[in-house]
């Protein structure tokens, strides 16, 4: 086999249109797009779903169920390897030495501390909450894990 010899798989390659190149191009005059209406226009056409004006068929469907997402807790998640590399021995971890450390951006409900990596250095941390592998290495290098409580809104009062 030589270079020179190699083609493409047949159907592989295919020939470029050449819109609105006159008659003989294959694609002459209306460029495939039919007569006039709204779809032969330039830089026009109708959105995905768009039935002429016609109830939408998503709109006319009933809608079922509920979703919880929106009410859910929004966690910040750090494995022990970042702690590792933004903090020194015997330093405190918490929110606002997190934000300090540029680990934690934006508004979360809470922080949890992930075991994936290794750690070595002596640390004080306060989260909300620990996953098992991370409290087994974190204690195992000397630190201290403290676990608090998520505020809670205060529960209405009755009238």
């Amino acid at each position: 086999m030589k270079l020179h010899s190699l083609k493409h798989n047949p159907g592989a390659k295919h020939r470029r249109k050449r819109l609105g190149c006159g008659e003989s191009s294959g694609q002459g005059k209306t460029s495939g797009k039919g007569h006039k209406g709204q779809k032969a226009r330039s830089g026009s056409g109708v959105r995905v779903g768009f039935e002429g004006g016609q109830m939408p068929l998503h709109r006319k469907l009933p809608k079922r169920g509920f979703n919880n997402y929106q009410f859910a807790d929004k966690i910040a998640a750090f494995n022990v390897d970042d702690l590792e590399t933004r903090f020194s021995d015997g330093d405190t971890v918490n929110e606002e030495t997190l934000r300090s450390s540029g680990l934690l951006k934006g508004r979360y409900d809470g922080i949890k501390i992930l075991g994936d990596g290794e750690i070595t250095k002596k640390l004080n941390i306060t989260v909300t909450s620990v996953s098992a592998s991370a409290r087994e290495k974190i204690e195992k290098a000397g630190g201290t894990i403290e676990v608090t409580k998520k505020a809670v809104d205060a529960p209405a009062k009755d009238a």
